[in-house]
Formats: structure tokens, C-alpha cells, sequence
């Protein structure tokens, strides 16, 4: 039961997300970033189906192709047959060699047919998860001004300064939306190779699961900092 993800609970979580955001920083960029991230995980949970179903109508096509292909190479192989008692041993080497030809073209072209599916569903794969590798960047720039520092570091602001107007705590809140939202992207991730195994599809996940982990320390490292302020230390 708790083996696998459940898209529709990884939707709501990012729904009430959405609120929390909103409702602490009404109108904000952040609040309008998490409801990409909600669409995005609204679409995944279809598409994550899509995927883990078998597409009949290609593997209909793709029988029926290579029911053909072996039809007409076993075609060939009847009148080679017939060849080969009629004619001499110099006719013999190149029906032969003809077969082998035949044979490896079948082969590759049942090979081609037999992925069919999988390249399919890969390209669609790579493109959602090419939005999701985005969207981890895009919730990285709304926290790249976001220095806990300049709550106690003294010095005057420079006209093109970020305007900072959050305290401490709000600050906080603010960075920890941003990981709750990058952990978000990487679940999302994983449900597109729960039930599609293809190696490819799976390395694009590996790579946005660790491109979000790293965002996420790096916006931690911020968090401690404003803890040690909290502190006093």
C-alpha cells in the first residue's frame, strides 16, 4: 500500500501548497510558481497512467507488421528452396547469401516495430520532464535574493538592490515553501518512471532528483543561518 506513490495524494499536497503560499504571501511570485507546479502536477498524474497503460492500437499495428515481415520472409525462403534444387552450387552461395541479408533486415525491422511503444512514450516522458527541470530553476531564482544575512549585516542598499521588506520569520516561510515546492517537482518526477522502466526516461528522473536536492541544501544553508539569528548566536 505504501510501496508506491499515489499522484493523487502528490496533487493535493501540492494543492493545500498552493493555499499556504497564498494565503502567507497573498499576489506573490511564489504563489503563481506554486500553481505551475500544481498544473504540472495535475498533468503528470494523467500522463503517469497514460504511460503504465499498453497502447493497443500501436501494438495492434506493430503484430500485424510483423506478422507481415514474417510472411514474406518465409516467402523467401519457399522459393529459395525451390531455387536450390534446380540450380548449381555458384547459385547456392548467393541464395544464401541473399537469406542472410533478408534475415537481418527482418530482424531489425522487428526490433524498430518492438520499441515502437517505448519510444513514444519516452518522448513524451522527456518533455514533461524537461517543463519539471524548469520549473526547479524557476523556484531557485525566487529565493536566489533571498539573504538571510543582510538581516543583521550592516551597509547601505545600492539603487539596483532587491527591496526587502520580510521579517525573519516570514523569511523563513518563504525559503521553506521553496524546498516544500522543489520536493514537489521531484515527486512529480518519479511518477513518470513508476510504472514505465525505461532506462533513459529513468536517468532524466535521477538527474531532476538530484538537480532539486542540491537547490534544496543550498536554500537550507539560508535556513540555519536565520536559525543562528533566531538564536542569538
Amino acid at each position: 500500500m505504501y510501496r508506491k506513490l499515489d499522484a493523487e495524494r502528490i496533487v493535493t499536497t501540492a494543492r493545500t501548497l498552493v493555499r499556504r503560499v497564498e494565503e502567507r504571501f497573498p499576489g506573490s511570485g511564489l504563489s503563481r510558481v506554486a500553481g505551475e507546479v500544481l498544473a504540472v502536477a495535475e498533468r503528470a498524474a494523467e500522463t503517469s497512467r497514460w504511460l503504465g497503460r499498453p497502447n493497443l492500437p500501436i501494438r495492434s499495428a506493430v503484430v500485424a507488421c510483423v506478422a507481415i515481415l514474417i510472411g514474406v520472409a518465409v516467402t523467401a525462403v519457399l522459393q529459395l528452396e525451390v531455387e536450390l534444387a534446380v540450380n548449381d552450387a555458384s547459385e547456392l552461395f548467393q541464395g544464401l547469401e541473399a537469406a542472410i541479408n533478408d534475415a537481418v533486415f527482418v530482424a531489425i525491422a522487428i526490433f524498430f516495430l518492438a520499441s515502437w511503444e517505448s519510444r513514444i512514450k519516452r518522448r513524451r516522458a522527456l518533455r514533461a520532464l524537461h517543463e519539471l527541470r524548469s520549473l526547479a530553476h524557476v523556484v531557485d531564482m525566487h529565493q536566489l535574493t533571498k539573504d538571510p544575512e543582510r538581516l543583521t549585516a550592516g551597509g547601505p542598499d545600492t539603487p539596483s538592490s532587491p527591496v526587502r521588506t520580510m521579517t525573519p520569520f516570514e523569511l523563513t516561510r518563504y525559503l521553506d515553501y521553496c524546498t516544500e515546492l522543489l520536493s514537489i517537482v521531484a515527486k512529480v518526477g518519479a511518477l513518470y518512471v513508476q510504472r514505465f522502466e525505461d532506462p533513459a526516461t529513468l536517468s532524466a528522473v535521477n538527474d531532476i532528483e538530484n538537480l532539486c536536492a542540491g537547490l534544496s541544501r543550498k536554500i537550507w544553508q539560508k535556513i540555519m543561518i536565520l536559525d543562528r539569528i533566531a538564536g542569538g548566536v
